[in-house]
């Protein structure tokens, strides 16, 4: 739209549309960001890829494939572009501890800490968290789930953020956390003492996840009760139930232990009364009333009633001529005896509560992991009991703002508990804190716009110094090793670690070296996807990984000019594994009789970017 072009009415009549818009929508408003993150322009330009550092990598004496955890170091953003050229759908659970925005300067926004006194705080963080959670949903499983922390900062303003990304209706719980003990505030200045924080959950679909809930084995003890008939008693029509009345003296209830075959006693009142179809209800409304008809202490045997496969209900009427209440005695439901048959015992689940007591391990989280970091950690029990509610044992879980690495630990403890085979992928980028820029400020000697000046260029002193003192190098690539591998008393839990740095591929240079970084540094991409990374043979236009077990193979043919298709195709045919096979073919459908005698493969779709990114070269090739 040409404003020059417009007259002033047409400009008045403008704005004033655009404020009636923005008046009436309910929900979320903020203002867009003017000046996009750097990290996000970046993307635009070139393709983020990743980089194994092999001298990093963890490797302990399971060796197995479904041990693959994956620490990637590099801005978030940039990892979540990547995973999602491989990783759409596939990761079953995200955790996040983003950060808060305080005001003390614990966000970093287009490369500058964000202070209470911005007026454009809050909106500079939804710009922040938008970007990520968008791509975040994308990579859940259709019955994944995410879980987000936050404090009373941004609590409100995430809330009506994820109800626009995830849906509403999608909201699971918000789970209120006590993360310190309200008695124990050192500072008499405050006026309020916080103790709680939240932890926001969303499913992608909340029809298609089940969460995993608590149970408790189904109690037999109560049922105790065997009720003998003495008459055949008198059989009247009441309500829309035929109905047996024993009077007082034509039955009898002992007492026994409590077993199958027995019945439990329960009081017919309070908000078991109101539920429609029950005996509490039908007693309540047709047989309490019938005290001068049938005296006191009466046996009703309501027909065709109950879930427990006797095809009727016994219920006591008052014994006192003042009472109002009777009881109602029930067998154990037929699902409980089929499942106690089959199993041995029977699952009684509880609903998951929304509030827990983190306090004292809040308290002591100094200790987990082996390493500093104490502001940045959540609890160990706190993370593996959100994980824990998802009901897969082998779930992908994600953590793209990893920190402490807790979220790894977390999975790592859970599988050892319950035998679960669980991978990790955490995403953290290697930036240091607020207090060791100043250092680094300080000991060189340099001013705010220098140091801007430092990181834009890539100066060495500023690389070296985040190299040493950069969160994943410094504390959590550390606590991983140390998880894995033992830590002073602490035995290892072992496991696998594959490290990866983001990087990136531009169209730019010779042909060969637009082939060459292009099938370098995209193939680790497809492979992580395929969780095979153990080289088999390479060429210089295809290659050929496995898993460890040798189970499963990625086969990349990656040059489309190439003279070595027959090679590769006779290559493959000797592997009788399951293939998963990538082939470059710039748009040409696979001739399917070349691989006929091909076994157990699929032909798995090149991830749209790394195929566009392809494409580009092979038309700046045409033009070289």
């Amino acid at each position: 739209m040409d404003f020059d072009q417009m007259s002033k009415d047409d400009l008045i009549n403008y704005i004033k549309s655009l404020n009636e818009e923005k008046s009436g929508k309910l929900g979320l408003i903020w203002d867009r960001e003017k000046v996009p993150e750097d990290i996000v322009l970046e993307c635009n330009k070139k393709i983020p890829v990743l980089k194994n550092i092999s001298e990093k990598n963890i490797i302990t004496s399971n060796n197995k494939s479904n041990d693959n955890n994956l620490l990637i170091e590099g801005d978030n953003f940039h990892s979540l572009s990547v995973l999602s050229y491989t990783h759409n759908e596939s990761i079953d659970v995200i955790y996040i501890d983003p950060p808060y925005n305080t005001g003390s300067e614990d966000f970093v926004y287009n490369d500058k800490y964000v202070n209470l006194e911005d007026g454009y705080r809050h909106s500079k963080w939804l710009n922040f968290m938008d970007k990520r959670l968008k791509i975040a949903r994308r990579l859940l499983k259709q019955d994944g789930v995410i879980f987000i922390s936050i404090d009373d900062n941004e609590y409100a303003q995430l809330r009506l953020l994820c109800d626009e990304i995830f849906g509403e209706n999608n909201l699971l719980s918000t789970h209120h956390m006590q993360v310190r003990y309200d008695n124990k505030s050192l500072n008499e200045d405050n006026d309020w003492q916080p103790v709680m924080e939240y932890v926001l959950i969303y499913a992608k679909s909340k029809y298609l996840f089940k969460a995993n809930k608590q149970y408790e084995e189904y109690d037999l003890s109560k049922f105790q009760y065997k009720i003998t008939e003495l008459t055949k008693g008198t059989t009247l029509k009441i309500g829309n139930k035929t109905v047996t009345i024993f009077k007082d003296g034509e039955w009898k209830i002992e007492k026994g232990k409590g077993k199958i075959g027995l019945l439990k006693e329960t009081w017919a009142s309070g908000s078991i009364v109101r539920q429609s179809g029950t005996a509490a209800e039908f007693l309540s409304k047709y047989l309490v009333k019938r005290k001068d008809q049938d005296g006191l202490n009466v046996l009703y045997k309501i027909h065709n009633m109950g879930e427990d496969g006797l095809g009727y209900r016994y219920v006591t009427g008052p014994k006192r001529y003042d009472a109002i209440r009777g009881k109602f005695y029930s067998g154990v439901p037929l699902d409980r005896i089929k499942e106690i048959e089959n199993n041995g015992f029977s699952k009684k689940t509880r609903p998951i509560s929304n509030y827990y007591d983190f306090s004292a391990d809040f308290g002591n989280i100094r200790n987990e992991g082996g390493i500093p970091f104490n502001n940045g950690k959540k609890p160990i029990k706190m993370l593996k009991e959100l994980i824990n509610y998802h009901p897969n044992k082998n779930a992908l879980v994600l953590d793209f703002f990893a920190g402490s690495g807790s979220t790894g630990h977390a999975v790592l403890e859970l599988n050892k508990e319950d035998g679960g085979e669980r991978r990790f992928i955490l995403c953290t980028n290697n930036e240091i804190s607020l207090k060791d820029e100043k250092e680094f400020k300080k000991k060189n000697n340099i001013n705010d716009e220098t140091l801007i000046e430092y990181k834009k260029k890539n100066n060495k002193k500023w690389l070296k110094f985040i190299e040493e003192k950069g969160i994943c190098n410094s504390i959590t690539y550390p606590r991983i090793n140390n998880v894995i591998n033992g830590y002073r008393s602490k035995k290892g839990l072992g496991g696998n670690l594959l490290y990866f740095k983001t990087e990136f591929v531009e169209v730019n240079g010779s042909k060969d070296q637009l082939y060459y970084d292009l099938t370098e540094k995209c193939i680790p991409m497809l492979c992580i996807k395929e969780n095979t990374h153990v080289l088999v043979r390479k060429d210089n236009e295809y290659c050929i990984y496995s898993n460890e077990e040798k189970t499963k193979y990625t086969c990349v043919y990656f040059d489309a000019f190439g003279n070595n298709y027959n090679k590769f195709i006779n290559d493959i045919e000797n592997i009788y594994e399951f293939k998963a096979l990538y082939i470059f073919t710039l748009g040409n459908e696979i001739n399917q009789n070349e691989l006929v005698d091909v076994h157990n493969y699929e032909v798995e779709p090149i991830p749209y970017k790394i195929l566009e990114l392809y494409n580009k070269i092979i038309d700046l090739s045409r033009e070289i």
